[in-house]
């Protein structure tokens, strides 16, 4: 097949959304989409049914499809049967070939504009070759979209059940037979007998220790540690790292074996924490979004790390933070004044080991689901590319979609 390469101008227009009132948003039929897809109704729209919707401003370069008519928001541009007569589904499917989000920036907010999408061509098909493209990529995109979903609510199964694991293991132990008793906390419940039960601040834990004097000479190279650094439920990137004597105030200091704990929304509801190991010269300094947690001697570090990242510490934190907004933080009183379950420091050892070596497990299954996931990406992407493009006919295409194991060898 040797299709014209048309530039997009001559192939359909792009029609500019509008802005919505605060007092109609909230209610009504009509889905309305911003650059990221829909996130609000209202009660008119402003397309006919179908639509494509190209985000214009913040998320560039996003492609989102309505089957219905809707409200496009003044951060999109959108495509229905008004501003072109080819097939709408094939432009769709089109578009996410051409690295739309590779725009330019408007003014102070990244954005792309209409003449750059203008310049962009494709292989402009008959429409039957058009409607034919979107039949097969319907099919062929649907069941790879099968594939990737069963395996992100693998991820998610992996998630709840290390969250359940962790959880029980920090407050009731290993041993299920382990006599119980009640601890006097409600979010606690029962305990075993041995256990103790305190606040963290009444020996267990330093909450933000200050770093001053630190034995090091002055322009040592220490740990850089920004908020984007910071994994969620356990990792730090430590590839940045900076002299000591350039490092300043207004940062927050930290030393191996302390654990981190965001503290801003939704860094904190999201997971980010981490157990410090490995820091330049021992020590490191971060975003002032942390708080960190010094353990003594009878506190194991990496019991009090999976302590930080159990379910009732987060729901707990989160149900106790201040501020507006964006704004709101989990306040420092909140983590000294914790009634936190106390194991022997050996039990904490071995609770710890435990969830460690089950955690391995549960990574490895999640990196390779992970990496499944984005070899099926890749796959769908070259697919939409190949039939878009001309390199493949779909009118003579017969074969299934390979399955995963097909997939990672494409």
């Amino acid at each position: 097949m040797k299709w014209q390469e048309t530039r997009l101008k001559f192939i359909t227009r792009l029609s500019y959304g509008d802005a919505l009132d605060k007092d109609e948003s909230g209610r009504g039929e009509y889905a309305v989409f911003g650059s990221n897809g829909s996130y609000n109704e209202c009660e008119r729209a402003n397309t006919l049914s179908p639509v494509i919707i190209v985000g214009r401003k913040g998320s560039y370069g996003k492609i989102n499809w309505s089957e219905k008519e809707c409200f496009a928001s003044d951060t999109t541009f959108f495509i229905d049967a008004s501003t072109t007569e080819n097939d709408l589904r094939w432009l769709f499917y089109g578009l996410q070939i051409l690295g739309l989000d590779e725009g330019t920036a408007e003014a102070a907010v990244p954005g792309i504009n209409r003449e750059t999408i203008y310049q962009k061509a494709l292989p402009l098909p008959p429409l039957d070759e058009q409607r034919a493209i979107a039949v097969f990529l319907d099919e062929r995109t649907a069941h790879l979209d099968g594939l990737i979903r069963r395996k992100e609510d693998l991820l998610k199964l992996l998630a709840e059940q290390r969250a359940a694991l962790i959880t029980r293991a920090v407050t009731r132990g290993l041993d299920a037979a382990a006599p119980l008793r009640d601890s006097g906390v409600p979010w606690l419940g029962q305990v075993p007998a041995h256990w103790e039960v305190k606040r963290l601040k009444f020996g267990l834990a330093a909450i933000n220790p200050v770093g001053s004097n630190l034995p090091l000479p002055e322009d040592a190279p220490v740990s850089f540690v920004p908020m984007t650094a910071v994994g969620e439920y356990g990792g730090l990137d430590l590839d940045m790292e900076k002299p000591l004597d350039e490092i300043g105030s207004g940062y927050t200091y930290f030393a191996d074996n302390d654990v981190v704990v965001a503290k801003i929304t939704p860094c904190f509801e999201n997971g980010k924490g981490a157990l410090a190991i490995g820091l330049t010269n021992g020590v490191a300094f971060g975003t002032t979004e942390l708080h960190v947690l010094r353990p003594n001697a009878e506190m194991d570090s990496q019991f009090l790390f999976l302590l930080t990242i159990s379910e009732p510490f987060r729901k707990l934190g989160e149900g106790e933070m201040i501020g507006a907004g964006g704004q709101k933080r989990v306040p420092e009183e909140f983590i000294k004044n914790l009634m936190a379950p106390f194991p022997p420091i050996n039990e904490q050892r071995e609770i710890a080991a435990a969830i460690n070596q089950i955690n391995e497990r549960s990574d490895k299954m999640t990196d390779i689901t992970n990496r499944e996931i984005a070899k099926l990406r890749e796959y769908r992407a070259a697919l939409i590319t190949a039939a878009v493009t001309g390199r493949i006919d779909v009118r003579a295409v017969v074969e299934p979609t390979p399955e995963p194991a097909l997939a990672d060898a494409l």
